[in-house]
């Protein structure tokens, strides 16, 4: 074992750090809201209703969100979205205090945070290359991935106990607290130097108005050429993005086997009734389900930390998401509580893997100005995918159970793999060692 390149650079590992305490207070919340849910009804779509408040905030803001991460200052951009989040899980908890929280509540506040990890993302994903350099990318992936995944195991086995002891607030609570660990670490880094694309700005409203902005409102003409100039500047910028991710295959393959494959294996939203409902567990056993994928993935990660880097890429990423769709079907077939975790591990082990190296493919491959803009489109795929899945396991489990869903998504899940194999050859051919794009491209 060795010191991970990557936590050699004074920021990264700040924001490394950061993330892991931030990150195991939003998986906490996130467990939470699935077992409050389930606790104000039994109707598992209304688990998967949680999916739809989510990802349509996603579909509507995320190229918005991209367009921001490569006009704005990515470090600011955080210090904002993850604010929002803090003040939405503050909100979350005075409301379960004074007993005052509905199912609606939860969804629209659900909604509002999702806007703001619409805009968290893209400046979050596209910081990283700005804080280590290329060679150390993929291992600042690889930690990046067991910050997350660390947080994901402590957030919900510390969330079940703590609604076991202290109560459904407290969770929210803790999470609201969480998000100051990232907002020091983001003091503490300074100024981060980044290509800024250039595009219709605020600057650029300022230098085009003819005396001062008083001069705007009370031209109403001259105001609305200056905004019908920001607007078309803001569609050429993000007609560019998609223009990029449709001309790359391998990144594009990517994006498209993230949306299939998490739509049809993502069961998370369904793990409060499998817990409840089939194996018979409490909501402390709930929590350690809850937090088994991380287990695995923390593992997985940390193996993968000490490569210094991935030979095949292309194969291995292939074959990582087809474990994925088998452990998952074992879960859904799964009887008894050990076995279940143990699964569960591998599943988090699986989809570790491909994370790491479909994001090391796609930062790698793209330039500077223009990350902001492919991560906001990749969002809409991986968050689009499994909130989407949410509610599609919601529908089938709630027509023909929840282990139906389950098994059925993993099927749904390996067919997918041979169809992208099939219609995208360059993904199973791709290496590793091609060339980095060149930031003048």
């Amino acid at each position: 074992m060795h010191i991970p390149p990557a936590l050699h650079h004074r920021r990264f590992m700040l924001l490394w750090l950061g993330l892991m305490i931030s990150i195991a207070g939003s998986q906490m919340q996130v467990a939470a809201l699935l077992w409050h849910i389930r606790s104000l009804t039994d109707q598992p779509i209304a688990l998967g209703g949680i999916g739809l408040a989510r990802i349509l905030p996603v579909i509507v803001f995320s190229l918005v969100g991209g367009a921001v991460a490569d006009a704005a200052d990515r470090r600011k951009v955080l210090f904002l979205t993850q604010s929002v989040m803090a003040l939405v899980a503050l909100v979350l908890s005075l409301l379960t205090f004074i007993e005052q929280i509905t199912l609606w509540q939860i969804y629209a506040l659900t909604a509002i945070q999702a806007v703001a990890v619409s805009f968290d993302l893209p400046a979050r994903q596209a910081l990283m290359p700005n804080l280590v350099p290329a060679n150390d990318l993929s291992n600042a992936f690889s930690l990046q991935s067991i910050a997350s995944q660390a947080g994901t195991i402590v957030g919900p086995a510390l969330g079940g106990l703590v609604i076991a002891y202290w109560g459904q607030p407290y969770t929210y609570l803790i999470n609201a607290i969480s998000f100051l660990a990232v907002l020091v670490a983001l003091i503490l880094i300074g100024p981060v130097a980044q290509q800024i694309h250039p595009m219709t700005s605020a600057n650029s409203i300022q230098s085009e108005r003819p005396e001062n902005t008083l001069h705007l409102f009370t031209h109403p003409i001259a105001l609305f050429a200056v905004l019908r100039n920001y607007e078309r500047g803001f569609i050429a910028n993000v007609t560019e993005g998609v223009r990029f991710i449709l001309s790359r295959p391998v990144i594009f393959s990517t994006m498209i086997l993230d949306f299939v494959a998490t739509f049809f294996a993502s069961a998370n939203t369904l793990m409060p009734i499998f817990a409840r409902d089939v194996l018979h567990v409490d909501v402390v056993a709930y929590g350690w389900l809850s937090a088994a994928q991380s287990i695995g993935a923390v593992i997985a990660g940390l193996i993968v930390s000490q490569i210094d880097q991935i030979r095949r890429q292309g194969p291995v990423f292939l074959v990582s998401v087809v474990i994925f769709g088998l452990a998952t079907i074992v879960f859904g077939l799964a009887n008894s509580f050990i076995l279940a975790m143990t699964i569960l591990s591998f599943v988090g082990a699986a989809d570790t893997v491909s994370t790491i190296i479909r994001n090391t493919i796609r930062q790698l491959q793209t330039p500077d100005y223009i990350r902001g803009r492919m991560t906001s489109i990749n969002q809409i795929f991986f968050q689009g995918g499994p909130q989407l899945g949410e509610i599609e396991a919601g529908l089938v489990a709630q027509l023909f159970g929840a282990p139906f869903a389950i098994v059925s998504g993993g099927v749904g899940c390996i067919i997918a793999v041979g169809w992208i194999v099939r219609r995208w050859p360059q993904l199973r051919m791709y290496k590793g060692d091609e060339p980095a794009l060149l930031e003048a491209l």
